[in-house]
C-alpha cells in the first residue's frame, strides 16, 4: 500500500492542467460495449478505477489498449455477460455495466455490490427502472441475474436524481423499442458527456443535463472517437490546495461553468477567482474566512465530492463553519483524522461544526476513502511539520500522479 509523506508550510504557485473526469470515464468505458466496434477515448487519467474497468472489459472479451493518454476499446469480440465478482467488489461503480451489457447482450450476471466507507448506496432505483423497461431480474446468493429478450421504452420517475441510475437507464435504453423518458434525472456534467458519447456513435438522447432525459431506441451504432471532459472535482481539489497554503494557481483545461458552486464557496472564504475561457486563476488571502454553512446537494448544488476538501480549508479559517451532508450518511470519516492534526471539529450525524484553528500540526493519518484522503493531503500541505497519509490507494482511485502535480507547484510531498 502506498502512502504520502508531506512536509507542510510551502505556498503553492504555478500552472496545472486538469485531465479527464473519472466520473465520465467510467460510464463511458462501460458504454463502449454498446456498438460492438472500435471506440477511441482521449484524456483518460491513470487511475486504479480505470484499471479495474479495463479488467472488466477484457474479462467479457473486449480488447483494450492504452496509447499515451488515450484508450482504444474494441468491443467487436465481446463474448461474455458475467462480470467477475472480485472486480465488482473492488469498485462499486462497476454496477454501471448492468445497463450496458443488458442492452448489448440481452442478459448480464453481476454480483450485488457491497457497501463502502462513505455509506450505503442502494441500487434499488437501478433495478426498478430496468424492470419497468422489461428486464427480468432475480437476486440469488449475492448475485443479480438480469435478462431481457427485448427492452421496451418506458416513462421512469426517479425518487432521487441518482447519477448511477440515470446512467444505467440511458445505457439500457439505447436499443430499447420506442422512447424512454427519465424524469427527475441527474443533471451532472458527466451525464451530458455520456449522452454526447452515445450520440456520437449514433444514439438518440436529448435533454441530458436537465431534469428530463429522453432516449429514442436505435438498432445500430457506429465507431466513435471522443474527448472526455475535464474533472471538476480534481480541479476543485487543486484550487483548494492553493487556497489552504495561501498560494496562487492557474488551472488549464477546465470548464468553469461546471465548478460554479465550488468557486462561489472559494470566493466566500476570501479567495480571488478569475475565469477566462478554459482557465481558472485563484489567489488566496493571507487568512481564510470561515464560510457560514455548506450543504451538499445534487448538481448544480455543492458537490458531496468536494465536502471533505472544503472542510480541510475551514479547519484553518477565521471563524465557525457548519457542514450539512445530505447525500451520503457516513461521509465525515476524515474529520477524525483531521482532529489528529489539531482541527476543532464536532460531528453530530449528518452535521459537522468546524471551528478554525491557528495551525494544524503534522501527524500520521489514514485515508479512509477517496475524497477524505484528498482532504488529508490538503491539511498536510498547511500543517506544521511532517504528515504521513497512509492507505494512499484510496486517493489513487481518483487522482493520477497527485504527488507529481503538487510538487510541480511547490509542495514538499513524496509518494512511497
Amino acid at each position: 500500500m502506498s502512502k504520502y509523506v508531506i512536509v507542510g508550510g510551502n505556498k503553492l504557485s504555478g500552472e496545472v492542467r486538469v485531465g479527464g473526469a473519472k466520473n465520465s470515464v467510467l460510464p463511458i468505458m462501460a458504454a463502449t460495449v454498446l456498438n460492438g466496434k472500435l471506440n477511441v477515448l482521449h484524456d483518460i487519467p491513470e487511475l486504479s478505477d480505470v484499471i479495474v474497468m479495463t479488467k472488466i472489459l477484457r474479462s467479457i472479451g473486449c480488447s483494450v489498449k492504452r496509447e499515451g493518454s488515450s484508450l482504444v476499446v474494441d468491443s467487436s469480440e465481446m463474448n461474455g455477460c458475467e462480470i467477475p465478482e472480485d472486480l465488482v467488489r473492488e469498485m462499486r461503480s462497476s454496477i454501471i455495466f448492468l445497463g450496458a451489457v443488458l442492452a448489448r447482450y440481452g442478459k448480464v450476471i453481476i454480483s450485488y455490490p457491497g457497501g463502502c466507507e462513505i455509506g450505503p448506496r442502494p441500487i434499488d432505483l437501478h433495478l426498478r427502472s430496468l424492470r419497468e423497461m422489461g428486464a427480468n431480474i432475480t437476486e440469488k446468493h449475492g448475485f443479480l441475474f438480469c435478462e431481457a429478450k427485448e427492452l421496451r421504452g418506458a416513462e421512469i420517475q426517479l425518487d432521487f436524481p441518482s447519477v448511477g441510475a440515470t446512467e444505467n437507464i440511458m445505457l439500457a435504453a439505447v436499443f430499447a423499442k420506442g422512447t424512454t423518458i427519465i424524469r427527475n434525472a441527474a443533471r451532472e456534467p458527466e451525464i451530458i458527456d455520456l449522452a454526447n458519447f452515445i450520440n456520437s456513435m449514433g444514439g438518440k438522447i436529448s435533454g441530458a443535463g436537465s431534469a428530463t432525459v429522453s432516449i429514442e431506441g436505435v438498432t445500430e451504432l457506429e465507431e466513435v472517437e471522443h474527448q472526455i471532459i475535464p474533472d471538476r472535482i480534481v480541479a476543485g481539489t487543486y484550487l483548494a490546495a492553493a487556497a489552504i497554503t495561501r498560494g496562487s494557481i492557474m488551472l488549464n483545461n477546465v470548464i468553469p461553468e461546471h465548478l460554479q458552486s465550488i468557486l462561489y464557496k472559494l470566493k466566500e472564504c476570501g479567495c480571488h477567482v478569475v475565469c477566462k475561457n478554459n482557465t481558472i486563476r485563484l489567489d488566496a488571502p493571507d487568512k481564510l474566512i470561515a464560510i457560514d454553512s455548506i450543504k451538499t446537494l445534487p448538481y448544480p448544488g455543492y458537490p458531496t465530492d468536494m465536502q471533505s476538501q472544503m472542510m480541510a480549508l475551514m479547519t484553518v479559517s477565521d471563524g465557525i463553519s457548519v457542514f450539512i451532508e445530505t447525500i451520503f450518511e457516513n461521509r465525515f470519516k476524515h474529520s477524525e483524522e483531521l482532529m489528529r492534526m489539531g482541527a476543532n471539529i464536532k460531528v453530530d450525524g449528518r452535521v459537522a461544526i468546524v471551528k478554525g484553528v491557528n495551525k494544524l500540526t503534522g501527524a500520521t493519518v489514514n485515508a479512509k476513502d477517496l475524497r477524505g484522503g484528498a482532504a488529508l493531503i490538503l491539511a498536510a500541505l498547511a500543517a506544521e511539520g511532517k504528515t504521513v497519509v497512509e492507505k494512499g490507494h484510496h486517493i489513487e482511485r481518483g487522482y493520477d500522479y497527485l504527488d507529481e502535480v503538487l510538487r510541480s507547484v511547490g509542495a514538499d510531498i513524496q509518494r512511497i
